[in-house]
């Protein structure tokens, strides 16, 4: 029995375009400048996950190595 194998293109996450899936170096991206453009993205926090706030997102003297003190000498 010979399997009808159809080769699956998708949407570029970023720009939308249809571009396939096998042979795609850049895959889930259709190319690697929407690859770039997209991780330029999350490492200026321009895309976000729902979610429960973390200990970071609380308050500044919550964070280990801040201080209530604006010198920064610490008080015995």
């Amino acid at each position: 029995m010979k399997e009808n194998r159809v080769k699956a293109a998708h949407l570029c996450p970023y720009c939308k375009a249809v571009t396939p899936w096998e042979g795609n170096p850049w895959r889930p991206f259709c190319s690697e400048r929407c690859k770039m453009v997209d991780l330029g993205h999350w490492t200026m926090e321009q895309y976000r996950i729902a979610g429960k706030p973390t200990e970071e997102q609380g308050e500044s003297s919550s964070r280990p190595g801040s201080s209530d003190h604006e010198d920064g000498d610490d008080v015995d």
